[in-house]
């Protein structure tokens, strides 16, 4: 793997939720889409990262 590359997707498939989670799990480096998208692509990120964050925390017994 060359690390000077980058990777990312663009077009529809860039403000998709479901290609954001994808593209975030593969390690890309980032997303493009059209700007009419933006916002969708912003949240589904945020979401995708908040998800991330939690999948990492350890899982704690309340009594």
């Amino acid at each position: 793997i060359n690390g000077a590359l980058t990777l990312s997707i663009c077009g529809e498939h860039g403000g998709d939720p479901a290609s954001i989670d994808f593209s975030r799990e593969a390690g890309l480096d980032y997303v493009s889409c059209s700007p009419f998208r933006v916002p969708v692509a912003r949240v589904a990120a945020a979401q995708s990262a908040i998800r991330s964050i939690k999948a990492k925390q350890p899982v704690t017994k309340v009594d």
